[in-house]
């Protein structure tokens, strides 16, 4: 990497977005690790699919102190409906690169760092997720660790705990790059005026499940790169019980779709919350 790559990467602006849903402990450990990082976030932004008022007062105190602006966008509880809440963040964000992850995360301390250095214009990033088991999950939450280690015990996939900076660089161009699908919504970042101009997430994806999956075949289908994120961009997966997947069908085939027909525009997507010619500016 070149000076003038480094240097431009130093000026690189962060939104980081955090979705959420009536888990407080889990966001309160969550904003922890943020608050940790080697590199901040220029901002914050809670995306809140319609958490009750415990959310939004650990928010209010966690802002008293928290390094960077803290932003809270909720919206009324419908049913799960992670498109809409993730548009209106975006839709909220300040500045030119999105960095999304899910509230039962914990980041390990170079996380946003990892982000900005593997940024690179016309490309997006699917990162992974170290799994947890139920005992060390409860063990951080109730001792507020911010992180874990290849030997800690409860630790399930160790592949993904390790950080090595010259395989991050190496295979984020290389794993898995022909793999249209292989990415996790709780781990990625994106230029936010790609996002605007596939007109982000597409709302008609209710319940859980493959969001993620079409808007980065969206994506790509608009000529945006994938790149992955191994080696680096670790964060931990706080254990919980699997969401309800009785939409999952509706939702496989709407990605089919996305893939069939190469869309790269969805119709009830950020539009109707920000236009594109003011797409670093904050809606009114």
């Amino acid at each position: 990497m070149d000076i003038v790559t480094i240097d431009m990467k130093r000026g690189i602006k962060t939104s980081l977005i955090i979705s959420t849903y009536n888990w407080p402990e889990a966001l309160n450990l969550c904003l922890l690790s943020v608050t940790r990082q080697s590199v901040l976030p220029d901002e914050v932004i809670i995306a809140d699919d319609g958490s009750t008022f415990e959310t939004a007062e650990l928010i209010e105190k966690i802002r008293l102190t928290f390094p960077v602006p803290l932003i809270h966008v909720w919206q009324e509880d419908e049913g799960f409906q992670l498109a809409k809440i993730r548009n209106k963040a975006i839709a909220h964000a300040r500045y030119e690169y999105i960095i999304q992850i899910d509230g039962d995360l914990v980041l390990h301390k170079h996380f946003i760092k990892d982000h900005i250095e593997l940024s690179k214009p016309g490309t997006f990033i699917t990162g992974s997720r170290v799994l947890m088991n139920k005992s060390l999950s409860e063990k951080l939450l109730s001792t507020q660790v911010t992180n874990a280690s290849v030997f800690s015990s409860g630790v399930k996939n160790h592949f993904n705990i390790l950080r090595i900076k010259f395989l991050r660089d190496y295979f984020a161009d290389r794993y898995k790059q022909k793999d249209m699908l292989y990415l996790r919504g709780c781990n990625m970042a994106f230029w936010r005026d790609d996002i605007i101009k596939v007109n982000g997430y597409n709302e008609e994806f209710k319940g859980w499940g493959k969001e993620d999956n079409e808007i980065a075949v969206r994506l790509i289908n608009s000529g945006i790169k994938k790149r992955a994120i191994k080696f680096g961009g670790i964060v931990f997966h706080i254990y919980h019980s699997e969401n309800c997947r009785a939409q999952s069908h509706e939702n496989e085939t709407r990605l089919a779709n996305a893939i069939k027909h190469k869309i790269t525009y969805c119709q009830r997507g950020i539009s109707q919350y920000v236009q594109q010619q003011f797409s670093f500016q904050l809606p009114a």
